[in-house]
């Protein structure tokens, strides 16, 4: 299922962790089709330009994620892509022989890990970190598909999950939102949030997902091709550039939506500065305080207050 409101930005934990990038040296790849190492091919293959509409289309089922490498530097991620028994899908791309590829995904550099939710692309690291690191990002790749309807699995042919870990229960009032989102029921899910913070003001999980609802709440619904083009007719006009900023955020287009609202933050009368601070500081818990966009982000509204 493709769901236009489907946002790369609530993937906490995605950041930059392109301190932690390890080339690793490797024999040569494998041929485009050929199942990646460490995994069956019903849950692993190589791809190329010509059959990645295929991974898209499996995107719409259960999570794939996609790693490119190249010439010496072979995947990796396939024992632990098949450790998960099917609930994800793993597709490798070498990037040089696919250029086209790599540019849409704006790849500078291999190893690169992006996943696809939903036909939605979503960054997630440059660089193969530690495997604790690697499954901690995976199991935010799955609840977030979970959120947004794609729960299908790849069958393993066979194949025995290596180490997969037991995922710990969910607190009730996260188990509640979490139901709540996936029925589309966003009032409820917001109460069960709202609910968790007043017994709990630190729980920034909850904080998180009260501002994703929120943000699903706005969308529901929305038209947005009518939205942008207001948003291009009236670029001072705060309502609009918060609506269309949320439609950015939405896409996965996190640089466009904080842009937008440090662009129209100046011009804003005293209720309207208020409403723009209130939405970004919304947006950095959707992204991610440690994310390098919400940092420098961040930073030019601080500039902008003081």
């Amino acid at each position: 299922m493709s769901d236009p409101r489907m946002t790369s930005a609530s993937l906490r934990g995605a950041v930059d962790l392109s301190s932690l990038v390890r080339a690793a040296q490797a024999p040569a790849a494998p041929a485009p089709g050929a199942p990646a190492a460490g995994a069956p091919a019903s849950i692993a293959r190589d791809v190329d330009e010509a059959s990645f509409g295929e991974v898209v289309e499996l995107s719409r089922t259960v999570p794939v994620i996609v790693e490119f490498y190249a010439d010496g530097i072979a995947p990796v991620l396939g024992s632990v892509i098949a450790s998960y028994g099917g609930r994800l899908a793993l597709a490798t791309v070498d990037g040089n022989r696919n250029p086209q590829l790599a540019q849409a995904f704006q790849i500078q550099q291999v190893p690169a890990v992006v996943a696809l939710v939903g036909g939605r692309p979503l960054p997630l690291f440059v660089g193969i970190p530690g495997d604790a690191e690697v499954r901690q990002v995976l199991d935010q790749v799955l609840e977030l598909a979970a959120q947004n309807g794609v729960t299908g699995t790849v069958p393993t042919h066979g194949a025995e999950p290596v180490g997969e870990p037991e995922e710990p229960p969910l607190p009730p009032l996260h188990q509640q939102a979490f139901d709540a989102i996936s029925a589309g029921d966003y009032d409820e899910a917001a109460s069960a949030y709202r609910t968790a913070m007043a017994q709990n003001p630190r729980d920034q999980l909850a904080v998180a997902g009260l501002a994703q609802v929120s943000l699903l709440q706005r969308l529901d619904g929305l038209d947005a091709a009518a939205v942008r083009s207001a948003g291009a007719a009236a670029l001072d006009d705060v309502d609009a550039q918060l609506a269309v900023a949320d439609l950015d955020l939405s896409g996965g287009h996190v640089d466009d939506a904080f842009a937008r609202l440090l662009r129209v933050f100046p011009t804003a009368d005293a209720d309207g500065k208020a409403l723009v601070r209130t939405r970004l500081l919304e947006y950095f818990e959707i992204v991610g305080a440690d994310d390098e966009r919400t940092i420098a982000a961040r930073r030019a509204l601080t500039a902008l207050l003081f």
